[in-house]
């Protein structure tokens, strides 16, 4: 029911979100019953996401995990999570997905952060829609190389 809510809601352009950064939590995730999200509400919150010209909506926010849609139309930054793994299931697009290395700024200096210009030495691969990825908390990660990919980020707290 609160699914249908959300898409009525989305439709009609009404806000029954909350935002937090640039992150649109659209419901905590229920303890006593399954969520399912259909693909034209996907669909709608996509759409929205492009509207607003934000990267991500947060679909489920858990205790210690959250499931995300992630759109970006550029590079995304350099980062690592101390203690949260990232699962990824890209839907469409595709770019460069660059995984370990060491994050540096922009005149390439080691950056002491979870957070950089880019990622120095790592392992890139090229990934596209239907590629799953499993990245480990505290692994440096980024995309480049793209005009445009989203996936699907299940996040879960592992240390």
């Amino acid at each position: 029911m609160v699914r249908k809510i959300v898409l009525v809601a989305l439709a009609l352009g009404l806000s029954t979100t909350t935002l937090v950064g640039q992150i649109k939590i659209l419901s905590q995730a229920p303890a006593d019953s399954a969520a399912d999200f259909p693909l034209a509400e996907i669909e709608a919150i996509i759409e929205n996401m492009d509207e607003d010209h934000r990267e991500t909506t947060r679909l489920l926010a858990g205790n210690s995990f959250n499931v995300n849609i992630r759109r970006l139309k550029d590079a995304e930054t350099a980062l690592m999570h101390p203690r949260t793994t990232d699962v990824y299931v890209v839907r469409e697009g595709s770019g460069v997905l660059v995984t370990g290395g060491q994050i540096v700024d922009e005149r390439g200096e080691p950056v002491d952060g979870q957070r950089g210009a880019a990622i120095r030495g790592g392992v890139e691969r090229r990934i596209s829609a239907g590629d799953l990825i499993f990245i480990p908390a505290g692994v440096a990660h980024g995309i480049r190389d793209t005009k445009g990919i989203t996936w699907f980020n299940i996040r879960f707290d592992t240390k």
